[in-house]
Parts: structure tokens; sequence; C-alpha cells
């Protein structure tokens, strides 16, 4: 693989770094040839790096073009790769006699990189931002950063994600602390604490923020001292403030170090105050000297830092949340150098530079097997339709399940969700979305895509509306007239009434679907009570089921915020508002007590959808008597269904919430609002189940005491969910299935 990186060449900091780091490695696995259009500190670099590169020293963009070709020549190149303005720019400009495709590292919010400097955000800011709508494809250097090209209309199905890698395997070579403060010029005496930050100093790294913190933090710590490596534009001014804040023996300006690595060995904590970032090495070269680290919460530094375990996070511009975090390490010799170690070891296994190197190379094959795709294929891609994007975690798991198994099917196939809230199905699932009504787009998305999925929950019923039953029957046959596959995955059936809509649904459900798979049994007597015998109908379990849920310790920072542990005892409810609920608000608060005072099951309300359900747990709330706990936040599905392996009973109306419990083998009592309830702990094979019109505290208080028993065996009933899982793997197989043919 032969692939041109093109840059500007008077790069800093961060995206210098990751740029040489990433070309130096490369080359160990492709032929990676760097050109640049300024000969300096960066050229330079690259040069001794051993970094294969061509300097093109102009500022007019079409001698450059004319060098670029010329230094091409008629060599074969399979990628052009660009990084910022004039990156880009010479990248499109070359597209048109190379037809490669061009891929682009955004490194930074290119709305704020020229801050405090109008006249170069007016030239290079908008050549930046044109170019980059010319672009193919787009690597944002962190998940916040992709988010933003996301949030800014760019074609999600193009872009990847890379985080910033340092050479931990390396010895690093330094000099002793003693040596860079004389170096410096910074007095330090025993028991000072040395606090520092390596940075441009611009508008965007927000230092005025850092010098009101420290000017704080003196007044408690007077031997804390602050080193600030880096120069930039505001320089004088900053000094200036530093003084006005009484700073100046406290403060030492240091300008551009070329041995980073002994500022940061003479380090106690390693700072970050910017308001804008993506993933700063400014970080993770701390973490090589096991600095206790403080950051602004921007772009990806809550990825690695766990805010209270291996580092500290504040909100960016608040001066007192730092100060506050300043005094905190400089008085805790201990907590520093545990939060120090703890952060080396998580950045040392997640974000090292084998692993960045490795995931270029993964962007690089992606991209040219979809190339080649494109090429040889007419049609591509699968829509998935379904109640999607409404902030309810049971409608969150079907997709993900869903997303999921098209991706094991194929990694490369073309995503488009069709829902109401687009933007939050692009940013969270980070696949298409077309709004559901917008019948154009839908048709021409159609036309191109190979596979319609219908996809999870109880959708083929008018109990809600009609309205949204011939919506779906709609997609179904259109979709199939348009010529794709279809397939219903892991879906309820009914209740459809009514003898229009019924025979609607058959003669949609016949001459359109090919594959349907259920979720339970008595979604198969419905279809067969409708008369749909056409499609190919198997009976599987709902793709909830398979979802892996987040790591226990992610699980215990949730508890803890709520002031709960890991091994206390809980009685979990996770309610939702219906016709006839408050009516009976008092009986299930009835058995909150019960559970309470009679076994020291402390309740916790869960909220899965928090616009409704936060109101459902305080109709309860206000009848009971007991202590309670509610979880009001928005919880994504893996971090819902670890929460709940710590409740020792759950008690639900929301049917994912029967299915997230399941999971871990949790005791359960379902309250049936609708028949999916009944049909899944039918299918499940344990569990109460009471319909919601008949529920009273006497026979609440009954299923509790049956559920309570079944506490301790809980490995047992975790074999019920087990089999459902597999029998999941089904659904799977349809979507294959209908892909290959």
């Amino acid at each position: 693989m032969r692939v041109i990186h093109i840059i500007g060449g008077g790069d800093t900091g961060g995206a210098k770094t990751h740029v040489l780091n990433l070309l130096k490695e490369l080359n160990r696995h492709i032929d990676a040839r760097l050109v640049c259009f300024l000969r300096g500190d960066f050229s330079e670099s690259a040069e001794k790096m051993g970094i294969p590169i061509d300097v093109i020293e102009t500022g007019n963009p079409l001698t450059g073009l004319r060098e670029l070709r010329r230094i091409i020549g008629d060599e074969k190149i399979d990628l052009i790769h660009c990084h910022g303005a004039r990156g880009n720019l010479m990248g499109i400009l070359l597209k048109r006699y190379v037809r490669v495709p061009i891929v682009t590292t955004v490194h930074s919010d290119y709305r704020l990189d020229y801050m405090g400097r109008p006249a170069a955000k007016l030239s290079y800011g908008t050549t930046y931002t044109l170019a980059l709508r010319l672009v193919d494809y787009y690597i944002g250097v962190s998940d916040p950063m992709t988010d933003i090209l996301v949030g800014r209309n760019f074609p999600v199905n193009k872009i990847y994600t890379i985080y910033n890698g340092i050479d931990f395997g390396t010895p690093i070579q330094h000099s002793t602390s003693e040596a860079f403060y004389e170096k410096v010029g910074l007095k330090v005496e025993k028991g000072d604490v040395v606090a520092g930050i390596v940075a441009r100093l611009s508008p965007v790294k927000d230092i005025p923020t850092l010098l009101r913190a420290m000017s704080t933090a003196i007044k408690t710590v007077p031997h804390l001292k602050l080193v600030l490596a880096g120069d930039g534009e505001d320089k004088e001014k900053l000094i200036g403030m530093a003084g006005e804040l009484g700073l100046t023996d406290h403060v030492c300006f240091t300008g551009w170090l070329q041995d980073i690595n002994s500022c940061y060995a003479a380090m106690d904590i390693n700072l970050l105050t910017s308001i804008s970032e993506t993933f700063p090495y400014a970080l993770t070269e701390g973490t090589r000297m096991k600095c206790a680290t403080i950051a602004s919460r921007v772009g990806g530094v809550p990825v690695l830092i766990d805010d209270g375990k291996n580092g500290l996070i504040f909100e960016p511009g608040n001066d007192r949340e730092l100060s506050s975090h300043l005094i905190r390490l400089a008085q805790d010799h201990e907590l520093r150098t545990r939060m120090g170690e703890l952060l080396h070891q998580k950045a040392s296994k997640l974000f090292s530079i084998e692993t960045m190197v490795q995931t270029q190379l993964d962007i690089y094959r992606s991209i040219l097997q979809r190339e080649e795709r494109r090429k040889a294929r007419r049609r591509d891609g699968v829509i998935i339709c379904g109640a999607y994007g409404h902030g309810n975690a049971g409608d969150d798991a079907i997709l993900k399940s869903i997303i999921q198994s098209v991706k094991d099917t194929d990694e490369n196939m073309p995503i488009t969700i069709l829902a109401k809230k687009t933007m939050i199905i692009r940013k969270t699932m980070r696949v298409g979305a077309i709004y559901t009504f917008n019948i154009p787009k839908m048709f021409m998305a159609m036309r191109k895509s190979l596979l319609y999925i219908n996809g999870g929950g109880t959708l083929i019923q008018n109990i809600t509306s009609s309205r949204s039953l011939i919506y779906y029957l709609f997609t179904l046959a259109l979709a199939k007239r348009l010529k794709n596959k279809v397939a219903m995955y892991g879906c309820g059936i009914g209740p459809v009434t009514g003898t229009r809509d019924t025979r609607y649904v058959m003669r949609v459900l016949n001459n359109s679907v090919d594959y349907i798979t259920l979720r339970d049994r008595h979604s198969e007597a419905e279809l067969h009570k409708f008369g749909v015998t056409k499609p190919i109908i198997r009976v599987t379990s709902d793709p909830a089921l398979v979802l892996k849920p987040s790591p226990s310790e992610e699980a215990e920072v949730v508890l803890s915020k709520y002031g709960l542990t890991p091994n206390g005892k809980y009685i979990c409810f996770l309610l939702r508002s219906w016709y006839g609920y408050s009516e009976k608000a008092e009986s299930i608060a009835a058995c909150a007590d019960y559970a309470y005072e009679k076994y020291g099951l402390r309740p916790v309300f869960i909220s899965m959808n928090i616009l409704y359900d936060t109101k459902a747990a305080a109709e309860v709330t206000c009848y009971m008597h007991s202590d309670y706990t509610i979880i009001d936040e928005k919880i994504n599905p893996e971090m819902l269904i670890a929460v709940l392996s710590h409740m020792n009973v759950a008690v639900a109306m929301r049917l994912h919430g029967l299915i997230f419990s399941s999971v871990s083998g949790i005791p359960l009592i379902g309250i049936s609002y609708d028949p999916k309830i009944n049909s899944f702990l039918e299918y499940l094979g344990y569990g109460d189940c009471i319909n919601l019109n008949e529920v009273t505290r006497e026979n609440l208080w009954e299923a509790t005491d049956r559920a309570v028993a079944l506490i301790g065996k809980e490995e047992e009933l975790k074999q019920h969910a087990d089999i459902l899982a597999l029998k999941e793997q089904q659904n799977i197989e349809a979507v294959k299935e209908l892909l290959s043919t």
C-alpha cells in the first residue's frame, strides 16, 4: 500500500506529534511518504526521524500542485492522506490527476483553531472549512471530535475515529528535576510541589483560568509552583497577568522546550486547561512519567481520565474547581502517586503508538475495500426502521444489536436508520439517519439499498395507533417494491384489532416480507391468526439479550453517585406511566415499603426513559415512608445491564427492564400493561406476572416473597436467559442469508 501524506509544514503541538509519530511507525508496514510546503522545525524533525519527506517551498497552490505531480510522477498511489487547511486544499487539487480517495485527519475543532487571529481565520479558516466538504473520508482524533463532525452534518458513514498514541516501550531520556529547574530558572525549595502545563500560549488553551486558580490555591498551599512550557501570541499578556495576581515567585514561563521529557519528569502535577481539544498529547505524554493529572472536561479527556480515580477533571473556565483540585493534590503526595500510577496503566494499555498505527492501517484497508465495492456494486447498504431516537433504553438496545449483527456480517456495509431524531442516532450509533417522514429521501435510499429491516420492538400493532401500523406496513411494501430484500428482526406482534387493519397486515406481510424472526411464541400465534404464511418465520428472541454489560467497575461508579454500594441489598423498580397506572401507584409503594421493612431491600427506581419514567416513580414514592433512591440519568443499555446486575429483585413494567435483569438471573416480577410482558416471562420460563388492572398490595407482597426466595439462585436463573440468547443467533443468520442472496 502506498499513501501520500500532505501537510502545510508549520504545524506544532499535537498535530505535529501525531503526524510524525504515525509516519515513522507506518513505514514499518506500508510505503508512507510525507509532503509539506515549508522548511523548518517540522520538516527537520521528520528528516531526523528517518521519515521519507519532500519539501515544496511555495505559497502558490498552482506551483505546489505542479511540484506535487512531478514528485509523484508515474507512481501508483492508493490513498492521499491530508492534514490541516493547506494539506486539504492541495489534496483535493491533486485528486483530479491521481483519482484515488482522499482522507483527512481532523486534529482539532477547525472553528476554534484561529481564535484571536481574525485574519488567519478569514483566510486559512475559510479554506479549511470549504476544503473539508470536498474530502472523501474523515478521521476524527477522539470520539468527541467525531461527534463534532457528525453534528456539522459531515457524512457519518464516512467518518472514522483514532486516538493519539504514545511510545511506552522506548526508555525515556531526561535530566534530573534539579537540573531542569536550574535550566528554566525556577526556584524550588524542599517540599515544594510543581504543577506544569505544556501548551501553546493562545486563547484556546485558556491559561488565564489556570493563573486565577493558582492565585487562589497558593493562599492554602504556598509551596505550590507552576511551570508554563510553551510560547504563543498571549505570552506577554499572561506574564503581565501573573504579576498582577502576585504569582511572579510561583510561576515560570519557560518558552518552547526541546527537551519536553525533562519537563514532564520534573512535574508533580500535569495540567490541561483548554476550552477545546480532541485527544491532547499533553496528557498522554505526561502519563509516561506517571504524573498526577488535572484536566478540563474537553474532547477525549474523559475517555482517558476516570474522574476521581486516576485523575481529576474540571469544567472549562471554572477556576474555583481547578484551584480546589490543585489544593487537593498539592496536599496529598500519596494521592498524586496513586493517580499517576493508575493513569499510566490505563494509557499504556489503550493509547500506545502500536494501537494508533494498527487503527490507522485498519482505516486505510476499510477505505480501500469500500472504494472497491462502490465501483463493483450498483446497490449497497441496509436501511433499518423502528421506534428509535426517543430516549428509550430498550429501543436503543434493539438498534445497537441489529447494527452489530449487520456489521458482523459485513463490517463495511453502509447503514441508514429511519428515525424521528436523526442527530441523536448519528451521534450515538455512528450510522446514517433519515427523518422518519422524509419520504423522498427514504425513496432515494431504498432505490440503492440491498436490505430493509423492520427492526425489533412491537411495531405491528394498533393498540397505540393505527397510524403507526399503517406507516410501518407502508415502509415494508415500499422497500419490496424498490427491490430490497425485506426482513422483520426479533419482532413482537400484536395486538391488531379490526378487520381492515388485520387484512392489511396479512396482505403486506405475505407479499412484501422475505423473513420474519420473532421474540416469543405469542407473536407466532398472532401471525398465524392473521393468515401470514408466505415469509420464512422463526421464533428466536429479543435482540437486546446479546448485549454485553459495561465493566463492573464502571457500574460501581454510577451506583456510588447515588450512594449505593456494589454489595448492597436492593429491590429495583422499572416503571412507566400507562392507563390506570396512577390508581395502582399506592399498591406499588406498599410493595416497596414491604420489601424494605421485611427483607431490608432498599427500593431503587431506575428510569429507562427519563422523559416519562421519573414521573412514574414520583407517583409511587409520594406514598412511601421508607428510604429510596431514584436513578434518573440517561444510561446506555450496556451500563443499565451492569447496574441491574447489582440488584436483588426487579419489579418491572418495562419489557427491557425484565430482559436486562434476566441477563444476570435476577428474580423478576412483571407488571403487565401489554401482552408482550406476559409473553416474555412465559418464554423466559421464570418470574411472576401480574396484570396492571389486577395489581393489589397483597398480590405484590406474595410475588415479592416468591422472588426473595430465589435470591442466591442467580446462576441457575441466568441459564434461562442464556438459552434465549443462543436463539437470538438466528436473527443474525437471517440477515446473513438475505444479504448473501
